[in-house]
């Protein structure tokens, strides 16, 4: 708060003073006058001057529409990176939709192939069994020849 001294008004203030004399007894008056001195050099403040209103003003007005910039501005800094963000995800989702799509076609690629190759793989599959069952029939083959050879040998000897 900021004191003033006053000007131009003294009259009035030693006209109060002494209206109040009057209706104090002689010591309290030596010291009321005492503090009417120090009343009329200090003041309470006056409101500013209307052009310092409107200079506060402005130099408030300004210096808000600073902050208020700088907010806009960084928050439009953070929707583009967002934005930037949003491309960078949206360009590796292409790319992960092109290698899935690659990877599709592949995938019916070698499923036609194995359809292709079934039929074979069937053939393979029935010369392995027939491989099987004439591989058991060698064996008996074989351990039936033993017998005939043993039966012979033993036939031989007598």
């Amino acid at each position: 708060m900021r004191l003033h001294s006053r000007t131009g008004s003294s009259a009035e203030l030693r006209m109060a003073a002494a209206a109040a004399a009057e209706s104090v007894p002689g010591s309290q008056r030596e010291e009321s006058i005492r503090d009417d001195a120090a009343v009329e050099t200090a003041e309470e403040a006056k409101e500013p001057a209307e052009a310092d209103i409107t200079e506060l003003c402005r130099d408030m007005f300004s210096k808000m529409a600073t902050y208020l910039t700088g907010e806009l501005t960084a928050t439009s800094e953070d929707y583009k990176l967002l934005e930037n963000m949003n491309k960078l995800t949206s360009l590796k989702y292409l790319e992960m939709k092109d290698i899935a799509i690659n990877i599709s076609r592949n995938l019916k690629d070698l499923n036609q192939k194995y359809a292709e190759l079934q039929p074979y793989l069937d053939q393979i599959n029935v010369i392995e069994e027939q491989v099987a069952a004439l591989e058991q029939a060698a064996y008996k083959l074989d351990a039936y020849s033993k017998k005939l050879e043993a039966k012979y040998k033993k036939l031989e000897k007598r």
